[in-house]
């Protein structure tokens, strides 16, 4: 993604960023939330899980997607300045840059619907168990990638 140029002296993003990588986990997500969004709607659901009706559902989707794999290239961002090589870890960078991405998407894209979900009412438990169980879902995928032999390193 970064054409193999330099930001002071260290890479910007690394080898481990490419168009392809983003595009393709944005749109898997977009297809995943797009086809949970039409199996609501088939069952006769007019809140598509709590989005709203569907072009604005699918508008959520598109910023919890393109979110987080803005988050994820910002996290290599910050790891490059760290020094940290590609493949190597970085706690909690590693684990919310995604989340951390696709919550200021959202927050962009809808604030009012984000603040009802996340932060209202009993909603801040919803955004307790997001931080916790989207992380570790992420970690468990990535053990799944790497004894699969799909990816290098199990984070």
């Amino acid at each position: 993604m970064d054409f193999g140029k330099s930001w002071r002296g260290k890479r910007i993003l690394g080898d481990g960023k490419t168009w392809r990588g983003f595009f393709g986990g944005a749109f898997t997500g977009l297809g995943i939330g797009a086809a949970q969004i039409m199996a609501t709607v088939s069952l006769g659901e007019q809140d598509t899980f709590g989005y709203g009706d569907f072009p604005w559902a699918m508008a959520i989707v598109a910023a919890l997607s393109f979110g987080a794999m803005t988050g994820d290239c910002i996290g290599s961002f910050m790891k490059r300045r760290m020094g940290v090589d590609r493949g190597r870890k970085a706690p909690g960078l590693d684990q919310y840059n995604f989340v951390i991405g696709a919550v200021v998407f959202v927050l962009v894209v809808s604030p009012g619907w984000f603040m009802e979900h996340f932060s209202e009412g009993n909603g801040i438990w919803g955004l307790i168990l997001f931080l916790i169980v989207v992380p570790v879902l992420h970690r468990s995928a990535n053990i799944i990638g790497y004894k699969l032999g799909k990816k290098n390193v199990p984070w």
